[in-house]
């Protein structure tokens, strides 16, 4: 089996809020961009996809913080694709903190595609990163 996708990141001063920790809503735009990055790496071209007519949507997120990230924290999300039901496929993700290994956040992401006529469609691209159960 092949090592988990993981992408690194750090915080930026302007992502915290009064308190000095990333703000809850950042999170979502970490999760995003390790979800397109993943995707583009197993050969899937958001943007693409789109000007094709099919759309990748979010249509549930759950999300269970840990702890807080800081600035200057460098940290990684983890993405693991698994395929909840025929229509459907989800991102568990996993926020860790460099400096101490530790869980910040976990995450499980579920989506679908649209076709042109809006409903739920799983492209070819798509349906072979997501191992069916």
């Amino acid at each position: 089996m092949s090592q988990p996708f993981r992408l690194p990141f750090k915080v930026r001063d302007y992502e915290c809020d009064m308190q000095g920790i990333v703000n809850n809503g950042v999170y979502f735009n970490y999760l995003e961009h390790a979800r397109h990055e993943f995707l583009l790496q197993q050969g899937v071209n958001f943007a693409e996809l789109t000007q094709e007519g099919i759309h990748l949507v979010v249509v549930k997120a759950e999300l269970d913080y840990k702890t807080s990230l800081t600035s200057g924290d460098e940290f990684y999300i983890q993405v693991e694709p698994e395929r909840p039901s025929k229509v459907r496929f989800a991102f568990r993700q996993t926020v860790v903190r460099l400096s101490d290994n530790k869980t910040v956040l976990t995450a499980l992401i579920t989506g679908t595609s649209l076709n042109k006529s809006g409903r739920p469609y799983i492209h070819p691209k798509v349906d072979c990163i997501f191992p069916r159960s």
